[in-house]
């Protein structure tokens, strides 16, 4: 009968690179759904909300808001799930990912703002956005930038003067490499901005180190521990119009275990013939 290892020290040397190799999966979920998020802000309950989840293909939130509303906003969303869209994944300070989508926030008389989201702890499903803003009086108008939670700032509109026009579609991306998780090599985020008029990238984007209050438990120099990771959608309550937004072609890479692939430009450039 053939051994499978020769020795003693070749099958343990194996079993160290089949650990080794485990641990990294394991270290970044894997998702396989969305975990729908609705009315996280519920400022107008009267509004007629319709979701459809076709993960990974698209997912489409339209809000249609009752004419006696008159509250702020409010807030949907998705976040990747690991069990079929039953719960939310939650992403670890050393997880290492990247993921993106195509979007577009339409609608005759709505007003508001969407985009991804990468949420930390203290603000699951709330904070961290990479946002394109369809409002209009917003100043500057079709705003897109990055900010809030745990995201290092960056805006598309004041470094390149990019704006989003309602109606159209556009591909966002986040890349998040978690490094060292200290001052010496803290974790790292890049922004990625596509539109009709080019490619847009942030700079490579170091995080700062956490508030020296916050449980140690939740980790430093990164995303930290149980951040949510999707997109979000926040049509304003008191507009008494209707807002839609899709993400399609929604795609996400675990780099614990798969290099980073761009997109191809075949796909975007359909878009804008």
């Amino acid at each position: 009968m053939k051994r499978i290892c020769y020795s003693t020290l070749v099958c343990s040397a194996v079993m160290v690179v089949a650990l080794a190799l485990a641990g990294a999966a394991f270290a970044t979920p894997s998702p396989n759904s969305a975990f729908l998020v609705l009315r996280r802000f519920n400022d107008c309950p009267l509004s007629t909300l319709t979701p459809s989840n076709s993960y990974p293909a698209s997912i489409t939130i339209t809000d249609v808001m009752d004419p006696a509303c008159v509250g702020f906003a409010n807030l949907h969303g998705w976040d990747f799930s690991e069990d079929g869209g039953a719960t939310a994944s939650l992403f670890k300070n050393n997880s290492s990912f990247q993921y993106c989508a195509f979007v577009r926030i339409s609608g005759a008389t709505g007003q508001g703002e969407g985009g991804l989201r990468l949420s930390p702890w203290f603000g699951q499903d709330v904070d961290g956005r990479f946002m394109i803003n369809a409002e209009a009086g917003h100043v500057p108008a079709g705003e897109v930038a990055c900010f809030g939670g745990r995201l290092p700032f960056y805006s598309f509109t004041g470094n390149f003067g990019v704006s989003y026009v309602r109606g159209t579609t556009v591909y966002m991306r986040i890349t998040y490499v978690p490094n060292g998780l200290n001052s010496g090599s803290p974790g790292t985020i890049q922004y990625r901005y596509i539109d009709g008029t080019g490619t847009y990238d942030s700079p490579v984007l170091p995080f700062n180190q956490t508030n020296p209050n916050d449980p140690v438990a939740y980790g430093d120099w990164g995303i930290l521990n149980d951040a949510t990771v999707g997109g979000y959608f926040q049509p304003r309550a008191n507009s008494q119009g209707d807002l839609s937004i899709t993400w399609s072609e929604i795609c996400y890479t675990n780099t614990d275990v798969v290099p980073t692939q761009s997109s191809t430009w075949g796909r975007i450039k359909t878009l804008y013939r």
